[in-house]
């Protein structure tokens, strides 16, 4: 249900409902549901932020790799 809502925040929001809201409430309570919007708004908006600045990291290490890919 975690991943479904950050999907949805992440590329639908306007599709989350009451009945949504009800399934959530049956795996968390309102402050979890409430901690967990907060938190999965703040992964987006970085993200998003990093994007636009152009920090992302264009190469990642790879451990026991020669180097960069």
């Amino acid at each position: 249900m975690a991943l479904e809502y950050a999907e949805k925040l992440a590329v639908d929001h306007h599709a989350i409902d009451d009945a949504f809201f009800e399934r959530l409430r049956r795996e968390f309570t309102d402050p979890e549901v409430l901690e967990l919007g907060m938190m999965i708004g703040q992964y987006i908006g970085f993200g998003r932020l990093l994007k636009i600045l152009d920090l992302e990291p264009r190469y990642c290490a790879v451990e026991g790799g020669d180097g960069l890919i």
